[in-house]
């Protein structure tokens, strides 16, 4: 992992050799780039910030240079910095960015360039989250998102530890993580957050393939595995925070969010109350609200409220169960 300490020493001692170089002319750039690309990645430029929607975007995949696409950055080390571009706390690979010192406009800062064709990206900080500490600053102009078959769904319905249980055993699903989504504080803990003054709802982030299994059908799941018709409550638990919202991330997910609300519909005598929300950030829960119901099968929360809705969740569900229960 590389710290601050080995940004520096190759700013100052020389950058690892790539794996392959790609060298060409200022017209060839101009022909395959667009004006904008050009001015950010071959003449040092700045974008805008918060002019792209790939600061909030934490799709799984990876990010290329838009010059010559060597993979540069992993979905997996992107964060939410707040500073309006894309950052990232370590590169792909070692030798994928080089470090040159910058003194202009009056600081003393250390640009990140791709390795392989020196297009400029951005800059590197030490104020990034640990364990690395720090902070690529990248504008989102200079990179790609490389094509994936792994998405990222968000969904709040009630306590996060009954979402969970449920999508970790659904086939097509590799990750889901506990956490908060759709408020208006950053990194909040769970004390904020039960308090009601932040807004966020528990959540979980749902990794998923889609080739396996899609937007819809885990919306279906979602919006028949707790009660989307009582408002800012599931059961005993009450508050804004247990709130049923499905945070979309484009405006495709919106029309199936929409589309399947009102196939659903038809199963509830209720209305559905179920919230539709533009994605912003989701923040992870504190580490004991990880796997919890696997973790914590004997106690009687998970006994009397999440083994029932397992239960239902099987039921309806059989032919997409994986084919062991998570560890």
């Amino acid at each position: 992992m590389l710290k601050w300490l080995d940004v520096l020493k190759f700013a100052n001692n020389g950058n690892p050799e790539p794996d392959r170089r790609v060298e060409k002319t200022d017209e060839e750039w101009k022909a395959l780039l667009t004006p904008e690309q050009y001015r950010i990645t071959r003449e040092k430029g700045t974008e805008r910030a918060h002019s792209s929607e790939m600061c909030n975007l934490f799709e799984p995949g990876r990010y290329a240079c838009v010059c010559c696409e060597t993979p540069l950055f992993d979905s997996e080390e992107k964060f939410q910095s707040g500073t309006g571009w894309p950052s990232f706390t370590q590169p792909i690979k070692e030798n994928a960015v080089a470090y040159h010192k910058d003194r202009g406009f009056g600081m003393y800062r250390i640009e990140t360039v791709c390795n392989t064709c020196d297009a400029h990206l951005g800059h590197v900080f030490q104020d990034g989250p640990p364990p690395s500490g720090l902070r690529y600053c990248i504008n989102a102009v200079a990179m790609k998102k490389l094509e994936t078959n792994m998405r990222k769904a968000t969904f709040g319905g009630g306590c996060f530890w009954c979402t969970e249980a449920i999508f970790q055993r659904l086939k097509g699903v590799t990750e889901v993580k506990s956490g908060y989504s759709g408020g208006k504080v950053n990194n909040p803990t769970y004390r904020e957050v039960t308090s009601g003054l932040t807004g966020h709802a528990e959540a979980v982030e749902i990794t998923y393939n889609k080739d396996e299994i899609s937007f819809e059908d885990i919306l279906r799941i979602h919006l028949t595995t707790h009660d989307p018709t009582t408002l800012n409550r599931q059961g005993a638990d009450r508050g804004t925070q247990y709130r049923s919202i499905i945070f979309y991330r484009n405006d495709e997910e919106r029309e199936a969010a929409m589309s399947v609300i009102k196939e659903v519909q038809t199963a509830y005598d209720d209305m559905i109350v179920t919230d539709l929300q533009m994605f912003e950030s989701f923040f992870e829960a504190e580490g004991y609200h990880q796997d919890y119901y696997n973790q914590n099968t004997g106690k009687p929360y998970c006994q009397i409220v999440i083994n029932p809705k397992l239960e239902k969740f099987k039921a309806l569900y059989a032919d997409k169960l994986k084919l062991e229960e998570p560890a």
